[in-house]
């Protein structure tokens, strides 16, 4: 299949000729403060939260979800989110975007000034009942009045939908019940839905059908593919959407992540990996991957647990500059 990034052009001058080459442009959307930390049992006090956010933003990414304002009755990793976000050393040009579940959370939400916000209908009736309590529909007529509000307010919004190929209770979904959602979603008027394997059972044909259905309702440049590592498949999956032409790709520093309402299901695709796979296909992430590792590091060892990113564990204490690091991944003398 024909790839169908959107492209830009760039010039490298050398000391005999310009040579212009063809450079793909990707967004990475980091969740590791939000996704990636919702599961872990040992709480993670807020000014470690913020620290982690602090690092991230300083190795070059540029959209960092930082917080949730669900119930601590659910979900009490998030029940700090109001002082994450007040605690946050904001950076002019980083979006720190929150998850918000109804109207009350996102009053919440508001009051801390934030830009954008995520909602999260279930692609799987069984899935929705487990994770919001409600049916599908219900589900999406809950996340209509939050975004309608919010757009009407000027703030962002941004939609997920989980279990896009695979349910922990359903099984596989139906690629056309998904592109039905998903034009749901963007029609509550989402500038980006987020597509996401939130058990990790996708395959790179699995991911082919549901971008072949998906795009029927939707342009390549409204998506997001979230992909979680469960079966190793997160590299490919994503290779195989980009494709289509998606060009926003969900990821996790040190791939941390899993669901409460689906057992099994491992953590998200790790940033590091991602960058790093990014940089040997020529994409200038403008991600400084020693930073990247650093922050990594900082997270997995407050958890007291190895970085589940392979990258951060091949490199090691070996690099001070990241751009030694790019000429491995680009395969560079």
């Amino acid at each position: 299949m024909q790839c169908t990034y959107r492209h830009v052009l760039k010039k490298i001058k050398t000391s005999k000729r310009t040579i212009t080459t063809i450079v793909p442009e990707i967004r990475i959307y980091e969740v590791g403060p939000r996704d990636g930390l919702q599961n872990e049992t040992k709480f993670v006090p807020t000014e470690v939260k913020v620290e982690l956010i602090h690092k991230l933003a300083s190795s070059g990414l540029k959209n960092i979800e930082s917080a949730s304002f669900v119930s601590p009755k659910w979900i009490k990793q998030m029940s700090d989110g109001v002082h994450v976000m007040t605690n946050i050393k904001k950076i002019p040009d980083v979006n720190y975007p929150v998850l918000v579940p109804n109207l009350k959370g996102y009053e919440i939400a508001k009051k801390c000034n934030v830009e954008e916000i995520a909602i999260f209908p279930a692609g799987s009736e069984a899935f929705s009942q487990k994770n919001l309590n409600c049916s599908v529909k219900e589900g999406l007529d809950r996340f209509r009045a939050v975004a309608e509000q919010a757009v009407k307010d000027g703030v962002r919004v941004r939609g997920y939908v989980s279990c896009v190929v695979g349910c922990p209770y359903e099984g596989p979904i139906s690629p056309t019940a998904i592109a039905k959602v998903t034009e749901e979603v963007l029609s509550m008027g989402c500038y980006e839905v987020s597509l996401g394997d939130t058990i990790g059972v996708g395959t790179a044909g699995s991911v082919r059908r549901l971008m072949k259905e998906v795009l029927q309702v939707a342009k390549p440049e409204n998506l997001a593919l979230h992909f979680h590592d469960t079966y190793g498949q997160g590299l490919s999956n994503l290779l195989a959407g980009l494709e289509f032409g998606i060009k926003t790709v969900d990821s996790s520093v040190s791939g941390l992540g899993g669901c409460p309402y689906a057992r099994g299901a491992s953590g998200n695709l790790a940033t590091e990996d991602l960058v790093y796979f990014l940089y040997g296909l020529g994409v200038n992430t403008n991600v400084d991957l020693v930073k990247l590792v650093e922050a990594g590091r900082y997270i997995s060892n407050f958890l007291a647990k190895p970085t589940e990113s392979k990258v951060n564990r091949a490199l090691g204490d070996r690099f001070s500059d990241h751009l030694d690091i790019v000429k491995i991944a680009a395969c560079k003398t």
